[in-house]
């Protein structure tokens, strides 16, 4: 397969699921003024900082209000990560590598771009965002199992679920954040039936209230923490996204899973295995926070290894 033609597959699946989690972000903070509206105020410039572009967003904004910061996230054009950003984005990868995906992943992601580009870009209901929110993760969804059900497992769709499982692994780190930046202005609150609604909140913007309650029976903060960063069988633990990464990274080179043959396979076992090395006791030790920050810190040293290794121009 051409480098061109795996690097546009690969930033296709990353860019929807981009899309995906920024609105699985935003559902966070609305949930949480759902359940507690007295509470809205303060729940939007952390959720800026969790994604880490606080300073693009005061660049063009006077203030961290609702309206401002749901605009930024979705529909700024400006900004080269928001939800219709990312679509484009996509849409442009996918139009251009149109002979390598189904004809019905295309139909898809074409109708996905569109209609978050002809939605309103503001709305003064609180139901109706919440409503347009979910719909986003249900195209996200639709798009994925299409690519999922048409097309063959080669070199192709591997370079798509590698893309798709490093972008989930990342923003399943961030979305963690989001509940330390976000959630919890106050330390009093820890422990409170304010803290249980915000993570039942936070587990039901991943989609995972029901997996977690079916494994346990009370919502603790070390359980939930062990349960997105360390299960091997939840769809969006970082753990299970590494490990489907790594089977599809190594479909792609054709070597053996135990073998590392080039930079992002290494880099790739090497965060595996401090996962396997790793319990939810050391994760409270070294702190929430720092954990996960230096799990972004090693996932984003992952694609730079992907991009060096397959997609790199390589001078004679």
């Amino acid at each position: 397969m051409l480098s061109r033609v795996a690097n546009s597959i690969y930033w296709m699946a990353r860019y929807v699921e981009r899309a995906e989690n920024l609105a699985r972000f935003i559902e966070v903070s609305l949930n949480f003024i759902l359940d507690q509206p007295d509470s809205a105020c303060g729940q939007w410039e952390p959720l800026l900082l969790a994604t880490g572009d606080e300073q693009n967003f005061k660049e063009r904004y006077q203030s961290a209000t609702a309206e401002n910061v749901v605009h930024f996230l979705t529909f700024d054009s400006e900004y080269p990560n928001s939800i219709i950003s990312c679509l484009t984005q996509a849409r442009e990868n996918a139009r251009t590598i149109r002979e390598a995906i189904s004809s019905e992943a295309w139909e898809q992601i074409n109708d996905f771009y569109l209609w978050v580009k002809k939605s309103p870009s503001q709305s003064t209901s609180l139901d109706s965002q919440f409503e347009f929110f979910q719909r986003i993760r249900m195209a996200s969804h639709l798009f994925s199992g299409i690519i999922d059900a048409t097309m063959s497992r080669g070199t192709g769709w591997h370079f798509a679920n590698l893309g798709r499982l490093i972008e989930r692994a990342d923003k399943t780190c961030r979305i963690l954040d989001v509940k330390y930046f976000t959630l919890l202005p106050r330390i009093e609150d820890v422990g409170t039936t304010i803290d249980d609604l915000q993570w039942s909140s936070l587990l039901r913007s991943v989609s995972g209230f029901e997996m977690f309650r079916k494994r346990y029976h009370t919502i603790t903060v070390r359980r939930i923490v062990e349960f997105l960063i360390l299960d091997r069988d939840f769809p969006r633990a970082v753990r299970f996204c590494l490990d489907g990464a790594r089977h599809s990274l190594h479909s792609i080179t054709g070597s053996p899973e135990s073998v590392f043959h080039n930079p992002a396979e290494q880099r790739l076992g090497q965060l595996r295995s401090k996962l396997a090395y790793t319990d939810i006791e050391s994760i409270i030790q070294t702190g929430l926070h720092e954990f996960v920050d230096d799990l972004q810190q090693k996932l984003n040293l992952i694609d730079e290894a992907v991009f060096d290794t397959f997609f790199a121009l390589r001078t004679l």
